[in-house]
Formats: structure tokens, C-alpha cells, sequence
């Protein structure tokens, strides 16, 4: 029986490839995205090397990056807007990092909202983080990880341990599992897309790989942004993509709580 069992959820498995959303395969379910999410978010939430901010002490904050999270969900291009948890998290730091889970637990440091200069810029890598999750590129590396079988056992259920502990190794880095080259490339493909029907910059990526570049810190970039392709390479092909989709490039126009405001509420 538990041969057959094995064979039926395989089967089951294969069969559920051919219904992703993105027209791409995966082993892993929207159901087992959420589920893994869920637990690097509970071990992110018990980890207290990630000093998270409070919503709650920091509402100004919060308020503004929803803000910017759901202009590019209502974007129409996000697959996955209505079935991942698509929830916010600021931590405190000064490293440059941001990053994503599958299910759509995002976080953001803030020594990255500090280094960028404008919304539109911060708007390009929550595009990008974005696609990570929404493309499920995490749980495609996942598989080339750690291999189908794991996965089976996940799915079986029959070591309930298995998938916090890939949680856990997920959440002790830092940040999401390192992606191919065609992964990133991708991830800014379509934080230009997303950007083309908001208000921000559509190319608001590149300006983050530009400064970088203006700096002489090409060869270091953070790893939430993979130095493959290179920052030169990547601030070009954003551009040529936004040149593609004819959309606009400038900068937002804010009132009221602005970029620097956003900058200014959070921890000195």
C-alpha cells in the first residue's frame, strides 16, 4: 500500500506540474509555497539575530511600504496576487538585503531603505523580490536542492520534521537560496513589468545596480541580488526591457509622507 501510495501521490505530483499558474514546473504545490513560507517565517519570527520592527511601533513605516507592496500586486501581472500571504516585514539592520519566501513573506532591511535614494528605487527590488515568490523560483531551486524524494516525504507527510528543518537552513542565511542566472534575470524582467502599471518607475531596478556601480562596489553586490549577470549587464538589460514596454521611467511624484519621510521614521 505504501508503494501504491507513493506512486499515486508522484502521479499526483506530475500532474499538478502541468497546473502552474507561470506555465513552468514544480514538484511543490501553491498549498506546500504557503506551507514552507509560513515556517521560515515562524523561524525568521524566533531567530533573535533578525531584529524585526513592530508594526505597531512603526505604523508610518509599514503603512508606506503596503503602500508600494500593493500598487504592484494591483499591478494586473502578478500571478500568484490573491493566493500567496504577500505580508511585510521590516528588520533592522544595516546590510543590504531584502528577500522572499515562497507563499510571499517579504523582508526588507533597513540598511537597504536607508542606501536607496528614491521609492522608485526601493519599488524596482520589492518588484523584483516580488517575482521570486510570485515565479516560485524558490521552490524550484528547492527541488534541485535537495531532490525529489525529499519532497515525496514532504508531501506523504511521513517525516514532519523534514520541512521546518529546510525552513530553518532557509531562514539561518538570511536569504533565500542562492538563484540561477536565468532566475535573476527573470526576477528583473518582470520587476519592470510590474512596475509598467504603477506610478513608479518602471525601471526602478536598475538605479539600484547603477549606484552600486557609481560606487566602485560592482564586484560585491549584496546577495539578495546576485552578482550573475553583472550589475553593468543588469542595468542594461532593465533599461532595454523598459524600452520594450515603452513605459514610463520617471520618478514618482509624492505628497504628503514621502520617501524620506519613510527613510526618517525608521530606527537611526
Amino acid at each position: 500500500m505504501k508503494i501504491l501510495s507513493r506512486a499515486l501521490v508522484l502521479f499526483l505530483l506530475l500532474f499538478s506540474m502541468a497546473c502552474d499558474k507561470n506555465g513552468d514546473v514544480s514538484f511543490f504545490s501553491i498549498e506546500q509555497d504557503k506551507e514552507l513560507g509560513a515556517q521560515v517565517a515562524a523561524q525568521i519570527a524566533s531567530d533573535t539575530s533578525f531584529n524585526i520592527l513592530s508594526a505597531s511601533e512603526y505604523p508610518e513605516a509599514y503603512a508606506y511600504l503596503e503602500s508600494m507592496k500593493n500598487a504592484i500586486l494591483n499591478s494586473g501581472k502578478v500571478s500568484y496576487k490573491d493566493e500567496f500571504v504577500w505580508k511585510l516585514h521590516i528588520i533592522e539592520d544595516d546590510v543590504l538585503n531584502a528577500f522572499a519566501t515562497p507563499g510571499g513573506y517579504i523582508y526588507v532591511y533597513t540598511g537597504l531603505i536607508k542606501y536607496l535614494e528614491t521609492a522608485d528605487d526601493l519599488a524596482g527590488v520589492m518588484g523584483h523580490e516580488i517575482a521570486h515568490s510570485d515565479q516560485r523560483h524558490s521552490s524550484k531551486q528547492l527541488q534541485k536542492t535537495y531532490g525529489v524524494q525529499i519532497l515525496l516525504s514532504i508531501a506523504l507527510g511521513e517525516d514532519a520534521s523534514q520541512l521546518a528543518q529546510v525552513a530553518g537552513q532557509i531562514a539561518g542565511t538570511g536569504a533565500i537560496l542562492a538563484f540561477s542566472r536565468s532566475a535573476e534575470t527573470e526576477a528583473d524582467d518582470f520587476s519592470v513589468q510590474y512596475l509598467s502599471n504603477t506610478d513608479y518607475a518602471c525601471n526602478g531596478a536598475a538605479s539600484f545596480f547603477q549606484k552600486l556601480l557609481d560606487e566602485g562596489q560592482g564586484g560585491s553586490t549584496p546577495a539578495f541580488l546576485s552578482t550573475h549577470p553583472s550589475p553593468d549587464n543588469r542595468v542594461a538589460d532593465i533599461n532595454a526591457k523598459a524600452d520594450k514596454l515603452a513605459c514610463d521611467t520617471g520618478n514618482i511624484t509624492e505628497s504628503g509622507f514621502t520617501y524620506q519621510d519613510f527613510k526618517n521614521s525608521l530606527p537611526e
